[in-house]
């Protein structure tokens, strides 16, 4: 027994040393995520090697869904340190780090970004609401009391007032979370909210069963059509600004950022009368506005050379502030007294309570 005892006792230090040994050879950060994120954890990244002296983090722009499957597979030199999100973690994602081990995470929610549907300077001025951008993109639509595949080919079927122009929009993937933030923000508002007649009258007939209500709308209120109008155009956002340049009947759908970086090549659609902005963003006027978080695999900051440098850089005034670095590349800074939080959780660590329930 004791020779056992021994045995398993000289494993676990092997083990310990291994991750040890082999985490401390590791002399860079190993970053993952979301695209849109991506841009500021790069500015980020570039200030922390400049002030440190540390190499840059490796980054990889893999989505936010794609960056918590690789964050979450385990604790150790060969996983990410840090993924960026477009959303908040899922419950499903906790999980699934859970089971991997990976239940020391710090969340950080660092400012917001708007989705912004933009095309180019030379395309006819839009605007467009929920309502609308539902029916052109949704995978069913309802007609005549009932959901069918949509429909919809040109802007006008939807509405006469909109140009003859065939529906034409490129977007992310399903990894993206800047899908998952579309597909809340506009698809299950139109049907939570009852804005059409169908989905009001199927929110009235299941009002005694809430569940039954968001599962159906789940199973048809969710998809993004697959017949061409909506042109998945993978995670990097600049080929989308790429293709509206060349193609002024599209549209593209990505983080503020980019038409912020893109000023001079492309301009926003208005969503219900407003155009994206700092200002409408950041006061809830634009309608299509999300948080924008960073997740840190808390073990790693005792292996992994600068990891906590550079979260304090990320979280520090001078990138996140109103007078910020990320500011000026187009994030929307939180209020003060939420900044002065987010950045005493950062670096303390503080781990994620609202999956521990």
């Amino acid at each position: 027994m004791w020779r056992k005892s021994l045995a398993v006792l000289g494993l676990a230090i092997g083990t310990a040393f291994t991750f040890v040994s082999g985490a401390q050879a590791r002399d860079h950060l190993k970053i993952v995520g979301s695209s849109t994120v991506y841009p500021y954890a790069q500015a980020v990244a570039e200030e922390f090697a400049q002030k440190t002296g540390h190499r840059a983090p490796v980054l990889e722009s893999t989505g936010t869904g794609g960056g918590m499957k690789i964050f979450c597979k385990g604790v150790g030199e060969q996983h990410p340190d840090i993924t960026n999100a477009s959303r908040a973690m899922k419950k499903s994602e906790w999980e699934m780090c859970a089971q991997n081990g990976v239940t020391d995470v710090t969340e950080v929610m660092f400012g917001y970004d708007g989705l912004t549907i933009a095309h180019a300077l030379d395309a006819p001025d839009m605007d467009l609401s929920k309502v609308q951008l539902y029916l052109a993109l949704a995978k069913e639509v309802p007609q005549e009391g009932r959901l069918v595949p949509n429909p919809y080919s040109m802007w006008r079927d939807i509405d006469p007032n909109l140009p003859e122009m065939p529906i034409r929009v490129y977007g992310p993937p399903p990894t993206s979370g800047t899908r998952d933030a579309f597909v809340e923000l506009v698809f299950h508002e139109v049907c939570k909210k009852g804005l059409l007649p169908f989905w009001k009258a199927k929110k009235a007939e299941l009002a005694a069963d809430p569940k039954a209500f968001k599962q159906y709308m789940k199973e048809h209120c969710s998809a993004m059509r697959t017949d061409g109008p909506f042109i998945e155009s993978g995670e990097n956002d600049n080929i989308i600004v790429q293709k509206l340049m060349a193609d002024t009947e599209a549209m593209g759908i990505f983080g503020y950022s980019f038409l912020y970086e893109n000023e001079d090549k492309l301009k926003p659609v208005k969503i219900n009368g407003v155009d994206p902005s700092i200002e409408t963003i950041a006061d809830g006027t634009y309608g299509l506005s999300r948080p924008l978080f960073f997740y840190i695999k808390n073990p790693h900051r005792r292996f992994v050379p600068g990891m906590n440098e550079y979260i304090a850089e990320f979280v520090s005034e001078e990138a996140i502030g109103p007078d910020g670095y990320l500011v000026e590349r187009g994030l929307v800074p939180l209020p003060e007294a939420e900044r002065q939080k987010v950045r005493e959780a950062a670096l303390k660590g503080a781990p994620i309570e609202r999956f521990r329930k």
